[in-house]
């Protein structure tokens, strides 16, 4: 069995959950709590061998943050070759943001680039992630719908044509969900972002400085229209637990074998290569797995 690493994988701090969350099944609210036993079970249930872990949808004070950060932290000494990290500080791995603030500023704002200045720096990823609609967006997205929506794809072109990454040519972003709809326009949107006026062009940003990650999406229709639009060596396995379960992803391995559209090599990277190398971590070994006490 090959060892597979996630990356958008999530939980809910004790100290510092979010009201977005009550809403959802007891649960699901369970398991977005756990860091221990459930979480380790569930890892093993779905041959998962190390899941970077990331808080939910939140905006708190530093304080919270960082009893949040401090709360992963401990989990993640517990069981270290199972749990890595997305925050800011305590060693982890990179972070992984909000799309956009409860206000709905979003960060092709000048004001919040000290922040990829130091990912730059640090030689860490920055994981851009959905987020609730915010209340002063509710009005874009009235409808006769579920008013919750987010657009983590027209993010990333926010963020080029704002020259974030002429600014931060050695930036690294991830985003999730089979590239948020971005590789099935990407030739479209390439020739349009001409018009921005960067030095960069979008193309040479989307190979050199964005990696996509699989998370909730499990078809292969979606996963060849990626790897069409984008080199292997920056697609990457995820889940995005407990929203999708690890059996699912699981499954979801099986069928991308049986189709062919990975080489073993590429299979071997896609699984947990590529993300060993963009977070300088290492999956957990077979041995590392059977002896974690629950």
């Amino acid at each position: 069995m090959l060892p597979l690493i996630t990356l958008e994988e999530h939980y809910v701090s004790r100290e510092a959950g979010s009201a977005h969350f009550t809403a959802f099944p007891p649960e699901l609210i369970t398991k977005l709590k756990s860091l221990g036993e459930e979480r380790i079970k569930d890892l093993d249930d779905g041959g998962v061998s190390t899941q970077v872990i990331s808080h939910g949808p939140f905006e708190g004070s530093l304080d919270m943050c960082r009893r949040a950060n401090n709360e992963l932290a401990e989990a993640i000494s517990k069981n270290p070759t199972r749990l890595a990290g997305f925050a800011v500080e305590l060693g982890f791995v990179g972070a992984l943001v909000d799309n956009h603030l409860e206000n709905g500023r979003f960060y092709d704002d000048e004001h919040f680039w000290p922040v990829f200045e130091a990912s730059q720096e640090l030689d860490v990823p920055i994981y851009l992630h959905p987020n609730f609609a915010s209340d002063t967006m509710l009005e874009h997205y009235k409808g006769n719908y579920d008013e919750n929506r987010a657009e983590t794809g027209l993010h990333i072109l926010r963020l080029y044509c704002s020259g974030l990454f002429d600014r931060y040519p050695k930036l690294k972003i991830i985003i999730g969900h089979m590239g948020e709809l971005l590789p099935f326009q990407l030739e479209r949107i390439v020739r349009a972002s001409r018009m921005c006026g960067r030095e960069r062009g979008l193309r040479e940003v989307w190979k050199s400085n964005i990696w996509i990650t699989t998370s909730g999406t499990f078809a292969l229709a979606p996963l060849a229209c990626l790897l069409q639009t984008t080199t292997i060596d920056h697609v990457l396995y995820s889940v995005d637990y407990p929203f999708s379960t690890n059996e699912m992803g699981n499954q979801f391995i099986d069928e991308i074998q049986g189709s062919k559209l990975m080489s073993e090599k590429e299979l071997e990277m896609f699984t947990y290569r590529n993300a060993e190398k963009l977070l300088k971590i290492k999956a957990a070994t077979e041995v590392e797995v059977a002896e974690v006490e629950y």
